[in-house]
C-alpha cells in the first residue's frame, strides 16, 4: 500500500538535505501516517484507514462520515 493518507491525500515530499559544506543531496520527507480503526456511524461498523495525524484530528472534530463526504471517499467499499 502506498504511503498516502486516504482522506487528506498527504504523500511523501522530496527536499534537499544541505550539509555544513553546502552540498545538497535528495531526501524524502515522509508524512506521519497511522493505521487506525475508526467507527463509521452510518455503516455501523469499524473501518481501518491509513490516516495522517492531521486528518485524524479532523475526523475527531467533524466526524468520519462528514469528512469522507467532503473529500469524496466512499466508505462502503472499504
Amino acid at each position: 500500500m502506498a504511503r498516502r493518507c486516504m482522506l487528506s491525500g498527504k504523500r511523501p515530499n522530496v527536499a534537499n538535505k544541505v550539509s555544513h559544506s553546502n552540498i545538497k543531496t535528495k531526501k524524502r520527507q515522509l508524512p506521519n501516517l497511522q493505521t487506525r480503526r475508526v467507527w463509521h456511524d452510518e455503516g455501523g461498523r469499524w473501518v481501518t484507514l491509513k490516516l495522517s495525524t492531521r486528518a485524524l484530528r479532523t475526523v475527531t472534530k467533524k466526524g468520519l462520515g462528514v469528512y469522507a463526504a467532503e473529500v469524496g471517499l466512499d466508505l462502503s467499499k472499504l
